[in-house]
């Protein structure tokens, strides 16, 4: 069976989001599954995970984007115990969802950086 890998937004969802009123705050739950080795930099998913949050960070400071929490998750409390953890998990809160609309289409965000590093992701709205 091959698995699916998510990296992507998805354009329906991220349509439905931009319809929510635009003075909305939000936190975006980001789960992160790290590639072993990126191809085109030699670097591990994680090193090269560091490099997107370096080269992203002026854009969620533009976007008033506070990090409230990135770490790895240690065990699963509630759930089936041979679930696969996350390597990383970053809550990021923006003030409002015109922040989070402006900092992902703003012309240089490095979105080539995310996307190498990663394996597999979840971006999660949260209110």
């Amino acid at each position: 069976m091959k698995t699916i890998s998510h990296h992507k937004i998805n354009q329906e969802q991220l349509k439905a989001f931009s319809l929510l009123p635009a003075g909305k705050p939000v936190v975006m739950m980001n789960l992160l599954k790290f590639k072993d080795t990126v191809a085109e930099t030699g670097l591990s998913g994680a090193e090269s995970y560091k490099e997107y949050m370096k080269a992203a960070m002026p854009y969620f400071q533009k976007a008033n984007a506070e990090i409230l929490y990135m770490g790895k998750p240690q065990r699963i409390l509630i759930g089936p115990e041979d679930e696969a953890l996350w390597d990383k998990i970053l809550l990021v809160k923006y003030n409002s969802t015109a922040d989070f609309l402006w900092m992902i289409k703003a012309e240089g965000y490095p979105t080539h950086f995310r996307d190498q590093s990663l394996q597999d992701s979840r971006l999660i709205q949260c209110d």
